[in-house]
């Protein structure tokens, strides 16, 4: 782990200290806890970076941190990897000896992490090179690093490139440069942050899919993105940050049920011809109008009723209250008035638009720091 500080930072802390505590296990899992953010906070001058971050990380779960530019993700990445020291408060994390320990003290005793802060920069050298230089730094053991950087420059599809100098390299290729040094020795902890910068959709893609399989490896895993689509594909658990707070922390499926507008999507087989899209729309509306939501505080300018139509998709998106109920009779509306002239051939409730949803009202809810800026 970087042993690199700001020299501004000495002035924040007063001695180091190595506190251990035993892990606290999650009543209703049982799991154990590998990170406790406690009380954290990072001032720059009288900017508040960070303010009182209270976190509980367990084994195995995959965090996604999310929030609007300057909310405080890249500040708290950098602060688990040591990059820079908090203010106050502290971070603990899991042992060898299976006990919490500070992170700001003596961690070679610390469970291993793996990180991928921001967008990586890499010395002028091969792509073997550098990851070589990565993997022995860090004691890998001698005798497995090739096969080891084989696995994974394959895995990443830069097996190829496995001899030439990263300065050649797409943004997009040194994106994956960046994560596969961050895996490279197979870290109990890894920290991803915009993991799917520069990527192409298929490479976006094999990251989700490699995210799931060090899932499946039991790893602990912290993303940071923007990407809301990805993140509610692959996280158990979102962490919303804003104005430096954590203003929720829980699963999508929960922080769901707070939600006070819903989303429904109606995909129909054939287009709505043009002529006849805007009498559709609105004998649509008049037959929903006791289902759908009227609450547009956070919405945007155009719900100005509950029902709209994307003709590139042939899609509605329908906001209603959320009732089970009016789901039902929601769809009822929408089989009978296409069953002569066209078929449905999707009705769902996205994921994905809950996560926005959420992000939108709970950013908009959420006031301002004072002071802060």
């Amino acid at each position: 782990m970087s042993k690199t500080t700001m020299e501004s930072d000495k002035l924040d802390m007063k001695t180091d200290k190595i506190s251990s505590i035993e892990p606290i296990e999650k009543p209703e899992t049982g799991l154990k806890t590998v990170m406790r953010l406690e009380n954290l906070t990072k001032k720059f001058g009288n900017f508040v970076a960070v303010n009182n971050i209270n976190i509980e990380v367990h084994e195995g779960e995959t965090i996604g941190l999310i929030g609007p530019n300057g909310a405080g993700k890249t500040t708290t990445i950098k602060l688990i990897a040591k990059l820079i020291r908090p203010t106050s408060g502290e971070i603990l994390v899991l042992n060898k000896a299976g006990k919490l320990q500070s992170l700001n003290g003596d961690d070679k005793d610390l469970v291993k992490f793996g990180f991928l802060i921001d967008q990586p920069f890499f010395y002028d050298m091969t792509a073997y090179q550098i990851l070589r230089y990565f993997a022995r730094s860090q004691n890998y053991p001698k005798k497995k690093i090739n096969a080891r950087l084989d696995e994974l420059l394959k895995l990443f599809k830069l097996a190829d490139w496995k001899h030439q100098k990263v300065k050649t390299f797409s943004k997009g290729m040194r994106q994956k440069m960046g994560i596969i040094q961050s895996i490279l020795v197979d870290p109990q902890i890894i920290i991803l942050d915009e993991p799917q910068t520069g990527l192409d959709p298929k490479a976006r893609l094999e990251i989700r899919v490699t995210i799931r399989e060090l899932q499946h490896q039991g790893k602990t895993i912290f993303v940071a993105s923007h990407m809301l689509h990805e993140i509610s594909e692959v996280c158990d658990k979102i962490a919303l940050i804003n104005n430096g707070r954590i203003i929720a922390f829980d699963t999508i499926e929960n922080l769901e049920k707070n939600l006070k507008e819903k989303e429904l999507n109606c995909q129909l087989l054939y287009p709505i011809p043009t002529s006849d899209i805007e009498g559709t729309i609105n004998r649509l509306n008049d037959k929903l109008i006791q289902y759908v939501n009227h609450f547009m505080e956070v919405s945007t300018a155009d719900h100005n009723h509950g029902v709209k139509y994307n003709p590139e998709n042939q899609t509605f998106k329908i906001y209603y209250d959320g009732k089970k109920e009016s789901r039902g009779e929601i769809l009822e509306i929408f089989i009978a008035e296409f069953k002569s002239n066209n078929k449905i051939i999707s009705f769902s409730q996205p994921k994905t638009s809950k996560l926005e949803q959420i992000y939108l009202e709970m950013i908009q809810m959420d006031e301002p720091r004072d002071g802060g800026g």
